[in-house]
């Protein structure tokens, strides 16, 4: 009885110490219902839809902000192979020969993988034209783009060692890919040709061709006007890890089927 008799005095003390509070917050209520009659109704109502609009404005942004993209990128020189391996990807048909695009071939698709079949996302891959001429079509997807392949021939890779690491420094260098942290894989296709380069001996070498364009164009200019940012650590050799977003290398066969750590890399850029 003692102990219930304790327990109701400081019941009794806290009701006492919120009383004031509860003074204070009916003050303030009949206040702001006061002023609020005060308010013209055609006002009021539009203050009240103003704000109703600006809530779902920023829920409208933060749910896109937060919804992951599903477009994947296949982009390189010419030649390399894009064309056969987006086919390859997209329904797991061969095509023969060379196929040389002169408009992006876009497809939603499921990946073919059966890894991947219990959780399957479709996926937007879209396949950039290769062509120097052309190359500004890859700046329309980017700022939607999930990831990016860039395919690189491993069969013909030293004689367009350059010109293929020139496209790629532009690529990592760009703002769109740089902000966002867009991944991208270097996929050294026709590995199924006896003579083909391995993707360690491709990875090397257009590290040490970008670590020769980043000191050209530094030295050009400190202000490149044609990248939005830099690459690498300054008076450190460039390599791959350096980069802001993550740049990964593997090997394929677009006529042989032999996609499986392509569809993996799109598979990890596009899982929920």
């Amino acid at each position: 009885m003692e102990g219930l008799e304790q327990w109701k005095d400081q019941l009794e003390q806290l009701k006492s110490q919120l009383e004031p509070w509860k003074n204070q917050l009916e003050k303030c209520l009949h206040e702001a219902i006061e002023y609020l009659n005060q308010i013209p109704p055609v006002q009021l109502y539009a203050a009240i839809a103003v704000l109703l609009i600006s809530t779902l404005l920023l829920l409208s942004i933060r749910l896109f902000k937060h919804a992951k993209s599903n477009t994947v990128m296949l982009t390189g020189l010419s030649g390399s192979g894009k064309t056969v391996l987006f086919y390859q990807l997209r329904d797991g048909s061969v095509h023969q020969g060379t196929i040389t695009s002169m408009e992006p071939n876009e497809s939603t698709i499921v990946l073919n993988s059966d890894s991947n079949k219990r959780k399957s996302k479709p996926v937007h891959i879209v396949d950039v034209p290769g062509h120097s001429r052309l190359r500004p079509k890859l700046d329309e997807f980017l700022p939607r783009a999930a990831g990016i392949v860039f395919v690189v021939d491993s069969l013909e890779f030293l004689p367009n060692c350059h010109l293929a690491s020139e496209y790629l420094y532009d690529i990592l260098t760009k703002a769109s890919v740089v902000k966002k942290k867009i991944p991208v894989l270097i996929c050294c296709n026709k590995n199924d040709k006896v003579t083909a380069h391995t993707k360690e001996f491709i990875r090397k070498q257009m590290e040490k061709e970008i670590d020769k364009l980043r000191a050209s164009r530094s030295a050009i200019s400190a202000a490149d006007i044609s990248n939005d940012f830099t690459l690498g650590v300054p008076e450190e050799s460039f390599t791959f890890s350096q980069c802001r977003n993550k740049v990964t290398v593997a090997e394929s066969s677009g006529l042989t089927g032999e996609v499986g750590q392509v569809e993996q890399f799109i598979w990890e850029c596009v899982k929920p």
